[in-house]
């Protein structure tokens, strides 16, 4: 994959800190449509990059174990279904605070280290209910906005959404885009609509989920990645997990390198988000490589990765089971809500 130039005179803007959080935010900046329109991918060069992967990079016994609880501390553990429960919410939340049976963190030497989810994602009718859940805890409530999963609905009824999360105490936003200006190529729109998301999250994170399967093309999503970070996208993310295909290693090695080329001409550090069918733990420690190799040790930490995901920490305690005790356990014994 070619690597994407990085444009000589730009001014690097100051990067704030997030209120709440440890990390620095996203101050964007204007629109360069010179830029945005150089992106080129090279599918072949890519396709070689992520298939090769699994064979270059392995971990084994503790240093998976520590890999896998790395990995914990980086799920946003979602549920986004129609039957949703108040009480299934409470469940998760409670399963946030404790992601990983005690027995299992002493026998790893990791019983006193206080080890959480990054976060809980939730519709926004569970919002208030999340909070209160996790009072105390850190961890912060991401709430799901602007018309999740297909970002439909009309523009002032999508501000009004994220700002009603905000004042029910969502911390982190995770917005949809509109998959149109991205397939028609009206960037100015999909920057000024990423602009006034951004500006109706104030203080709380915000997350731009690009829905990459709906994008087509690798060239779509590393153009809606550029100009989502341009216009202020705390975090680009991978997909709804509603859609025909969702996070794949191949979208993540181009979205990674918008990520590295953003930083290199601005300065600012973006988080990165896969999300949807993400359940295997095996499948988790290729994405960490992958971010490891393309960004550095950094943006294994919380502040930088996060993970939509729901089952796949059923998977990761059965795997660390499995270290601890040589035997694996059936999955249902690994609830998570």
């Amino acid at each position: 994959m070619e690597d994407l130039a990085v444009k000589s005179g730009a001014t690097k803007p100051a990067q704030s800190p997030a209120a709440g959080h440890n990390w620095p935010r996203n101050n964007g900046m204007d629109l360069d449509l010179g830029w945005v329109l150089d992106q080129r991918v090279n599918l072949s060069a890519a396709e070689r990059r992520v298939a090769t992967l699994p064979g270059r990079r392995t971990v084994k016994k503790d240093a998976q174990a520590a890999w896998l609880l790395k990995a914990v501390t980086c799920i946003d553990l979602t549920t986004l279904n129609g039957d949703d429960t108040t009480e299934r919410v409470k469940r998760l939340c409670a399963k946030a605070r404790q992601p990983v049976r005690q027995d299992l963190l002493d026998a790893l030497g990791m019983g006193g280290r206080g080890i959480t989810t990054g976060a809980v994602c939730v519709y926004h009718r569970f919002v208030s209910t999340a909070v209160e859940a996790l009072d105390g805890s850190g961890i912060p409530v991401a709430a799901v906005s602007t018309g999740f999963p297909a970002g439909l609905i009309p523009h002032d009824v999508k501000l009004r959404e994220i700002e009603a999360s905000v004042a029910d105490g969502a911390r982190e936003i995770d917005i949809v885009i509109t998959r149109e200006h991205v397939l028609t190529g009206n960037w100015q729109a999909l920057y000024d609509e990423m602009r006034d998301f951004r500006a109706a999250c104030g203080d709380a994170h915000v997350k731009a989920i690009l829905a990459t399967g709906d994008l087509k093309t690798l060239r779509n999503v590393a153009r809606a990645s550029l100009v989502c970070m341009m216009a202020g996208a705390d975090f680009i993310k991978t997909s709804t997990g509603k859609e025909g295909v969702n996070a794949t290693l191949l979208v993540t090695l181009v979205m990674l390198r918008m990520i590295r080329a953003y930083q290199e001409q601005t300065g600012l550090k973006v988080g990165y988000k896969p999300a949807g069918g993400i359940s295997a733990a095996k499948d988790i420690l290729n994405y960490q490589f992958l971010m490891k190799d393309e960004l550095g040790r950094e943006w294994l930490e919380p502040d930088l990765f996060r993970i939509g995901a729901s089952s796949l920490l059923a998977d990761i305690e059965r795997q660390l089971e499995h270290h601890v005790t040589g035997a694996y356990s059936a999955l249902n014994r690994h609830p998570i809500g």
